[in-house]
């Protein structure tokens, strides 16, 4: 059986391309919204992938969707609709090649400053915490072991490099880019989206170890942007499966970063192509998240 189509580039012949990123294609539609296509590509070590992962796109977008909804009464969100239909000049293909991978979102202007909130110790922070006893700056208790649970969620935030990288930043200096009150309000809006998405996914069987939040304003209104509590953003274990002291298997990318690191690949572009079992064993995963917090499959 040959493998399932994957989806790697959109262009649309309707609409203007004003961005390809990593993993998104966004299109202008008018001058009050934008269409988020989320492609199968994926990306490691800030290099994409020659290989999508078939269907990864649909489960990106369908668990924003989900998570812009439920969450929708602590902030509002750029989610139009999910529902392409009522596009103009798209032609067959191209509303099956977005179908169930597309968002219709009011335009926003992003703040730079990606919202990080950690409950859990793992990946750069663990790193820092075994260097310094700190994580992005903030001290921490002492004797913490790997994948420990903190104390309480606390909050991290970073910009973008020229590089593509994620930079930690202080508070106070995010302070100093934005101001104290909208400061004050981004941390307190990404501790309480947090906490009640990890309550959530605990239920389901799944700790939300960390995750990112975008917002920017529509007018004088502040929006929840970009993707929401995704396996590409956030970092998902299985609650049966935890054991503290360990690096645990999640949900996100790690898997992919494990099977690169194990062949030797030094991080430098061009990527090696990706074995069908790799392939497949990472779609499985993204699956198997949606599965969990959705309760059903992802929409073919």
């Amino acid at each position: 059986m040959s493998p399932p189509p994957v989806v790697l580039e959109t262009n649309l012949r309707t609409y203007p391309l004003l961005r390809r990123g990593k993993v998104r294609d966004i299109y202008a539609i008018d001058e009050e919204r934008l269409l988020i296509v989320t492609t199968d590509r994926i990306s490691a070590f800030d290099v994409v992938l020659p290989d999508g992962i078939p269907g990864k796109g649909v489960v990106l977008t369908q668990l924003s969707a989900f998570w812009f909804r439920l969450l929708e009464p602590i902030v509002p969100h750029h989610l139009i609709t999910t529902e392409i239909e009522t596009l103009q000049g798209l032609t067959a293909a191209e509303r099956d090649l977005l179908r169930a991978r597309s968002m219709l979102v009011s335009r926003a202007r992003p703040i730079p400053i990606e919202c990080v909130v950690r409950g859990y110790l793992a990946g750069s922070a663990w790193s820092e915490y075994q260097r310094s006893g700190t994580v992005c700056g903030l001290p921490l208790p002492e004797g913490l072991v790997e994948a420990a649970r903190l104390p309480e969620p606390i909050f991290t935030p970073a910009i973008k490099a020229a590089e593509g990288h994620d930079v930690n930043i202080s508070e106070a200096e995010m302070a100093d880019r934005i101001g104290t009150e909208l400061t004050r309000r981004l941390k307190d809006l990404s501790l309480t989206l947090y906490s009640r998405a990890a309550e959530y996914a605990l239920a389901r069987g799944l700790i939300l170890a960390d995750t990112k939040f975008e917002f920017g304003w529509r007018e004088d209104t502040l929006l929840w942007i970009d993707e929401a509590l995704t396996p590409d953003s956030s970092r998902f274990w299985l609650a049966e499966e935890y054991a503290p002291g360990r690096s645990q298997p999640s949900f996100d990318k790690q898997f992919l970063r494990d099977y690169l690191n194990a062949i030797g690949w030094d991080k430098s572009p061009p990527a090696p192509h990706l074995p069908w079992p790799i392939i497949e064993q990472t779609a499985e995963r993204y699956r198997t998240a949606y599965r969990l917090l959705i309760g059903e499959d992802p929409k073919p």
